[in-house]
């Protein structure tokens, strides 16, 4: 205080040594090498990096790529530098250098950042090369592969999805209108978490789903972490009443009857030393993998049976055709087993790939961890990684002329010879941090859409059927979110009232491949 009162121009001399300084340093970092990938083309340095990802979001570089030919270019940022990696083979590539060119340093800092946790349990995550994040991935890939625990979380999730399909079932020839996305985001989100937590599900007690949607809303100011109580007061105050409802539910014995992920995950936790009220605001990340998806993919699933021409009838006879039909004492009971869905269902499964394809916004990202080459491009340490599987899924040059239509039939079996290598379908993401809930994903999904398609009819409340724009979607998820919801009429098909309807699964450790990854496997 007495140097600042005493000597205002050596305080102004001060300040702009230090501006000096981190102008030093940003440019030493981001001024570019002639080995690192090209730059692409910018009319303003940075700034036009910046208004481009902030207008466009998904769709930059997808804009970007087709104004340079290399399948690797440099996004220089202030103070970060960005390699974006546009091109399937490379990408096989980078996921091969998974240790010079890192997911868990992104991990470990996305994780406590966005939890709020301690200084403490932040250097946790990090010690013994990041050992703790790499044993959650473990234990997420060992209890989510095809199996018992699978299984045993499938069936309690078609239980939940039956029960709330059962409950929609209008009144003889009357109908009842909904928000789609909006229904199937409630639905879904109550089957995937009591599957996950058990009957004390945290999430299902009072305002803690809002809470969670206002916490997801404000992922990436609280990613940043400049200020978050103050730029994004609503998603800590979402965090927090989420993190406390998770603790309540340590604290009740929610775990006892809870599925293997959580108690394995908590058990980690407290052997590297982590409270358990720590371990309670790592958990609030966790619904931000089993959740945010799966909605939006049954949502574009139901409404492209409706927007593509012939879609509903032809996929109606497929589920037809392997839905059993029982009779007893006057009571109609209609059964779909989800292992016969994928296995006599081609063209469901086809569409379902396709809107992975087609509505998928996410972008892989990771660290570069020390100077490193990927082919001939010299990798700085400290970048970014980043590969937005849209460059890929929507290059005509990949997926064809018609690469930007939604194609239903496109991963038919019968059109193989016309699509691209199987690793250009990143539905999934790839290699070792390849998505590990994508069977139960995919069970839900196909589950949820295949009873809609086939036991309900809808009608649009604005009288036709419109594609919604989807730039608003969150940081997070990696399937496109609507802007706006569509609300329908919901009435029973006819021939289709007064029955009831059984969702199965048959025991099964079958990987039903739809990733190279999977057929590797089999």
């Amino acid at each position: 205080m007495l140097f600042l009162q005493g000597d205002k121009n050596n305080f102004t001399l001060v300040i702009a040594g230090l501006v000096a300084i981190v102008s030093l340093a940003v440019w030493s970092f981001t001024r570019h090498d002639s080995r690192e990938p090209p730059l692409a083309p910018v009319s303003i340095p940075y700034l036009s990096h910046i208004i481009g990802l902030s207008r466009e979001t998904y769709n930059y570089y997808v804009n970007l790529s087709k104004k340079i030919s290399s399948p690797i270019f440099t996004v220089s940022l202030p103070g970060q530098k960005m390699y974006v990696v546009t091109n399937a083979d490379l990408v096989q590539k980078v996921q091969k250098q998974y240790d010079t060119i890192a997911f868990p340093p992104l991990a470990a800092a996305f994780s406590s950042r966005t939890a709020g946790t301690s200084e403490a349990s932040s250097q946790a995550m990090k010690r013994d090369n990041y050992a703790l994040v790499h044993v959650s991935n473990d234990i997420l890939t060992d209890t989510l592969k095809p199996g018992e625990n699978l299984d045993r979380m499938n069936r309690v999730m078609l239980g939940e999805i039956g029960r709330s399909i059962q409950a929609l079932e209008p009144a003889h020839q009357k109908t009842v209108r909904i928000q789609l996305n909006k229904w199937l985001r409630e639905t879904l989100t109550r089957a995937t978490t009591r599957s996950m937590y058990g009957p004390k599900n945290p999430y299902e007690r009072e305002g803690v789903y809002d809470a969670f949607w206002d916490f997801e809303g404000g992922l990436v100011a609280l990613a940043i972490g400049i200020l978050p109580s103050i730029v994004a007061k609503t998603a800590v105050a979402g965090r927090e009443k989420v993190a406390a409802a998770i603790r309540n539910y340590y604290k009740e014995g929610g775990l006892e009857a809870s599925s293997e992920i959580p108690r394995r995950r908590y058990d980690i936790a407290v052997s590297h030393k982590i409270p358990e009220s720590e371990i309670a605001r790592f958990e609030t990340g966790m619904a931000l993998a089993i959740i945010l998806n799966t909605g939006p993919a049954t949502f574009w699933m139901v409404l492209m049976a409706y927007l593509a021409p012939g879609l509903k009838e032809d996929l109606r006879g497929e589920i037809d055709a392997c839905t059993k039909t029982a009779v007893e004492k006057g009571v109609i009971t209609k059964s779909l087993d989800i292992l016969n869905l994928k296995e006599s269902c081609p063209l469901l499964l086809s569409t379902y790939q396709e809107v992975l394809r087609y509505f998928h916004v996410g972008t892989l990202v990771r660290q570069v961890t020390e100077d490193t080459y990927l082919d001939q491009y010299l990798l700085k340490k400290g970048a970014m990684v980043h590969m937005p599987s849209r460059t890929i899924h929507h290059d005509p040059n990949v997926y064809g002329p018609n690469a930007s239509d939604f194609v239903p039939r496109r991963f038919l079996p019968s059109e193989k010879k016309n699509r691209p290598k199987d690793h250009c379908f990143r539905g999934f993401g790839g290699g070792k941090h390849l998505c590990p809930g994508r069977h139960f994903a995919t069970n839900e999904v196909l589950a949820t859409a295949a009873v809609f398609i086939a036991r309900f009819d809808m009608d649009p409340v604005r009288g036709k059927w419109e594609m919604p724009t989807g730039f608003n979607s969150g940081s997070a998820g990696q399937i496109m979110e609507p802007d706006h919801d569509v609300e329908v009429d919901l009435r029973t098909r006819d021939g289709f009232e007064d029955v009831v309807w059984e969702l199965r699964l048959k025991t099964s450790d079958k990987i039903f491949a739809i990733v190279t990854e999977d057929m590797d496997e089999n």
